[in-house]
C-alpha cells in the first residue's frame, strides 16, 4: 500500500466519520430538550462543517475551501455570541416575571 493510497483512505474514512458526527449533531439538534442542548448542537454542527471543509480541502487539493472554513469558523463564532445573549436575556425576563408573580401573590 502506498502513502498516496493509504492518504485516500484515511481521507475517505475521516470524512465518513464526519458525516456521522454531523448526523449526531442533527439528531440532538432536533430532540433538544432544553435551548442550551440546541445551542451545543449547532456549534457541534459548525465545527463539524468547517472541519468536512478542511478535509474536503486536502482531499481535492483544493485550497480555496479553506477559505469557505474560516469564513463558517467566524460566522459560527457571531452565531454562538448572539445565542448566548438571547439566552441570558431570556434568563432575565423569565427572572423579572417569576419575581413580579411572587411580589403579587403576597401583596394579594
Amino acid at each position: 500500500m502506498t502513502s498516496a493510497v493509504f492518504l485516500s483512505v484515511a481521507i475517505q474514512a475521516s470524512l465518513l466519520l464526519i458525516l456521522l458526527g454531523l448526523a449526531v449533531a442533527l439528531i440532538r439538534l432536533v430532540k433538544g430538550p432544553s435551548l442550551a442542548d440546541r445551542v451545543v448542537a449547532l456549534d457541534m454542527m459548525t465545527v463539524t462543517i468547517i472541519s468536512f471543509c478542511g478535509v474536503y480541502a486536502v482531499f481535492m487539493d483544493e485550497p480555496s475551501f479553506l477559505d469557505v472554513a474560516i469564513v463558517l469558523a467566524l460566522v459560527g463564532f457571531l452565531a454562538t455570541v448572539a445565542l448566548a445573549r438571547y439566552a441570558e436575556k431570556r434568563l432575565q425576563d423569565e427572572d423579572a416575571d417569576r419575581a413580579a408573580l411572587e411580589k403579587e401573590q403576597s401583596d394579594g
